[in-house]
């Protein structure tokens, strides 16, 4: 459950494969793992499933061995990345290093577009239906947002800052104005979404981690801009929302944007890794779903409105990290899901003024496998409509509508960032039914969408591609 990529840290396992109850940690520390064991339960579910193909491919805090066993042993809290000094032995990191050194001392040269996926051309059978993918847009580094524009173009935003308009016929144009990111760990530039009346407007939002100078520290938080698109230009950009307060992590920013029936707009925000100082205090922005208007004012009827030190923005709380935001096309209704910390990812159905427990509550463990709490459930906490355990790391989210899928008609469609497939799942009367796995290593699946004319399109990053999945006529 996300309470749910950090990805450039060395071994951060901020989706941890492996889950165990109390009773099974002390069971765990005492097994005899080797160094590929221990990689694959603690930091396969963000750096990749081999030690070859770790997700930015980039070293952070050194290379040799002695810095890679001061990363493990310390941790980089900032980064997302947990210590494992007291959960590891000695022999355990230095042979994790060791296994490290060995398995990926060509990582800047590893060629990502190698790792088997699914091609297109391929056919591919689900439940009362066969698909194949066609390829829109390549040569992306971790493609984040998609918004689908009258007469067939498409915005897409990279999560290294850069934002692209690809033409109906292909053609990939970068678009000049957009709002400065920090593109350190998890931050960058995230989602974007058109307004409701973007035809008579031209406006569009953007989610992205915002940074500010304090001392000698930058500090970052999530932030909304408003902006007007004209061809390949941002015009009259504007933030319109920072959640306060900001910190010096650099993982946890959300965030999906979606525009309600209600004409508003809705927007997650993680807890940074902050979750005591974020998720369950009303004053702060962190660890919530929000809702405000076109232009950033707040819906007199928000849960909080003039309550003495509550967000009045905030629309529900007590999350980790959402990156799967949309809405029921049938219903109006708000979906959500989440990362957990080990475990215990989670599909939330949003409702006004509600606690999603985190982390008085959760599904999950401790990345290093301590207890964090011992609870999954209290009075006055929501429970997920569904929750995965061992994590998946969900992200994007679309619900299935028209007439081009009538079987998956209804379903949600998300991705999996550890397991790199896209997920459909089914839902009755707002109740989990079954799931069925799609596309399996298909790479790391940022996001789904579904555009005017029908189609679904999915992001991947490590290959940062974006496809369409096209249903196959039955002869």
């Amino acid at each position: 459950m996300t309470k749910y990529f950090s990805f450039t840290t060395l071994v951060l396992l901020a989706l941890g494969l492996a889950y165990v109850d109390s009773n099974q940690t002390d069971k765990i520390t005492q097994q005899k793992r080797s160094p590929e064991q221990i990689f694959n339960e603690l930091c396969s579910s963000c750096h990749g499933a081999s030690a070859q193909t770790f997700v930015d491919r980039r070293w952070k805090h050194g290379n040799s061995r002695a810095e890679l066993i001061t990363t493990i042993t310390n941790g980089w809290a900032d980064n997302g990345m947990p210590s494992f000094g007291k959960t590891l032995k000695k022999k355990e990191i230095e042979g994790m290093a060791d296994y490290i050194l060995q398995n990926i001392a060509n990582m800047g040269k590893f060629d990502v577009t190698k790792v088997t996926h699914p091609r297109p051309g391929e056919t591919f059978t689900s439940e009362g239906m066969k698909f194949q993918i066609e390829r829109v847009a390549e040569g992306l580094d971790s493609p984040w947002g998609m918004a689908f524009l009258p007469g067939g173009d498409m915005l897409i935003t990279d999560r290294n800052g850069k934002m692209y308009r690809r033409s109906a016929a292909g053609d990939l144009q970068p678009i000049s104005g957009v709002p400065a990111v920090v593109a350190e760990g998890q931050g960058g530039l995230l989602d974007v979404e058109l307004h409701p009346q973007f035809a008579q407007n031209n406006l569009i939002y953007l989610s992205y981690s915002i940074g500010k100078k304090e001392g000698d520290k930058v500090l970052t938080s999530t932030a909304i801009s408003r902006a007007r698109l004209e061809g390949t230009k941002l015009l009259d950009e504007k933030m319109i929302f920072d959640a306060q307060p900001y910190f010096s992590t650099r993982h946890h920013y959300g965030s999906r944007l979606e525009f309600g029936r209600d004409g508003y707009l809705y927007f997650s925000v993680g807890d940074r890794g902050n979750h005591y100082k974020t998720s369950q205090q009303l004053d702060a922005g962190g660890g919530k779903i929000h809702r405000i208007k076109d232009d950033g004012s707040i819906p007199a009827d928000n849960p909080f409105v003039g309550q003495a030190g509550k967000t009045a923005s905030v629309y529900s709380y007590g999350h980790r990290n959402p990156q799967g935001l949309c809405m029921d096309p049938s219903t109006g209704q708000i979906w959500a899901h989440e990362h957990g910390p080990r475990g215990g990812d989670e599909i939330n159905m949003i409702k006004k003024g509600a606690d999603y427990g985190w982390p008085t509550i959760s599904y999950g463990i401790n990345y290093d496998g301590t207890i964090m709490t011992p609870k999954t459930a209290q009075a006055g906490m929501e429970q997920p409509i569904h929750q995965w355990t061992p994590s998946i790391g969900p992200s994007g989210m679309t619900f299935v509508k028209g007439d081009r899928y009538p079987a998956w008609k209804g379903n949600l469609l998300l991705g999996s960032l550890r397991f790199q497939y896209l997920s459909r799942v089914v839902l009755k009367d707002g109740k989990f039914q079954k799931e069925e796995i799609l596309l399996q290593k298909m790479g790391r699946l940022r996001n789904v969408e579904m555009s005017p004319d029908g189609y679904i399109y999915i992001a991947t990053e490590q290959p940062g591609m974006i496809n369409r999945i096209v249903p196959v006529a039955a002869n």
